[in-house]
């Protein structure tokens, strides 16, 4: 079976999206961007996060308050590395994107640390 990702993504995208890999902190091209648009799957195109649920956590990922409305976020146990986290899945493609945490700011309380390999990004009006 032909894994269609492999040709694709990059080396680093495979190795996030589809191996369950991190990248490593304060190194991702969506961290400090402010524009105004759509967070998309980069395996897929799903819209995930919309810019106005992003906030700066300071813990080195983009991160975002809540899911879009499309509801394109999925979640799985993850008791990897001797810790328990709640793994967030692409509905549509399974591409790992990175965690959910119960440390965010209102109005849900959710942090969603996301990999920055794992976007795209569209900006509105484009």
């Amino acid at each position: 079976m032909t894994d269609i990702y492999k040709d694709k993504l990059s080396a680093e995208e495979y190795r996030v999206t589809r191996l369950k890999g991190t990248e490593r902190p304060y190194t991702g091209e969506y961290l400090a961007l402010k524009d105004t648009g759509d967070y998309h799957c980069k395996c897929c195109d799903a819209v995930l996060f919309k810019s106005d649920a992003k906030f700066d956590s300071g813990c080195g990922w983009p991160s975002f308050y809540q899911q879009s409305e499309n509801q394109n976020v999925v979640y799985a146990p993850d008791n990897s590395l001797g810790m328990t986290r709640i793994e967030i899945l692409c509905k549509h493609c399974d591409a790992h994107l990175g965690h959910v945490f119960d440390d965010g700011p209102l109005p849900t309380g959710k942090r969603y640390c996301v990999n920055s390999v794992s976007l795209s990004f569209k900006k509105q009006g484009v």
